[in-house]
């Protein structure tokens, strides 16, 4: 995975890396660490809005995702899931994002959790029947958001040749 706070240049003269060759790693480096940011600040913020969403109008949410909020305990239950974690992960973006060295660490986190999401959402399209439309957007969003994942590491892991 690629350093995003990599800016020292090894190039002294005991190095055995030339000054054209570190200069071109600094560039793609720059250029990749800008992708990744970008990559996980878009993803943080979709979280956000998706908590702002859930948080302020949970009984129209839920209602599109085939959810029943029972009383104070399923209303509870939904804020804390679909507004706190989801806030939760947000946060946990923008800083893996933002702050140095740890970008790399953040696009594979997001990669992973949404791995995770993209193999239970799967399995429960083949289990289940009657899914709602927006399950399927959902679905849809979850892939995109694995699928530049996988994109943001490969482009991020190429050497300079």
């Amino acid at each position: 995975m690629f350093d995003c706070g990599l800016e020292e240049n090894p190039c002294d003269t005991n190095s055995r890396i030339p000054v054209s060759v570190w200069s071109e790693f600094q560039h793609r480096n720059k250029r990749n660490c800008m992708i990744a940011k970008t990559y996980l600040t878009l993803v943080s913020l979709l979280y956000f809005a998706l908590a702002t969403w859930c948080t302020l109008a949970p009984a129209e949410t839920s209602e599109k995702i085939g959810f029943t909020l029972n009383g104070g305990s399923g209303k509870s239950e939904y804020m804390t899931v679909y507004g706190g974690l989801e806030f939760g992960l947000a946060l946990v973006l923008i800083v893996f994002a933002w702050r140095p060295g740890m970008t790399g660490n953040g696009v594979l986190a997001c990669v992973l959790i949404h791995a995770a999401l993209v193999l239970f959402r799967t399995a429960s399209l083949f289990m289940f029947s009657d899914i709602e439309p927006m399950t399927w957007k959902l679905a849809a969003g979850e892939c995109a958001i694995l699928l530049l994942g996988l994109a943001t590491m490969y482009f991020g892991n190429q050497q300079t040749a």
